[in-house]
């Protein structure tokens, strides 16, 4: 399950990993797909500095 929605347009995925993968890219776009929406922010607060990815869902 997701961990945040904003605004019905915007999925927010939360980490505190290491390194984000391919694993956690592929979790944040089968979020995408099943609610429908487009625009996703993979945040990973694990390292030193905030890593920040934005993931966009081709429809």
């Amino acid at each position: 399950m997701t961990d945040l929605i904003v605004e019905r347009v915007l999925l927010v995925e939360l980490k505190a990993v290491n390194a984000l993968n391919e694993v956690h890219h592929a979790q944040c776009i089968n979020y995408l797909k099943a609610s429908g929406l487009r625009l996703g922010l993979l945040l990973n607060f694990g390292m030193k500095r905030l890593e920040i990815k934005r993931i966009a869902n081709a429809v």
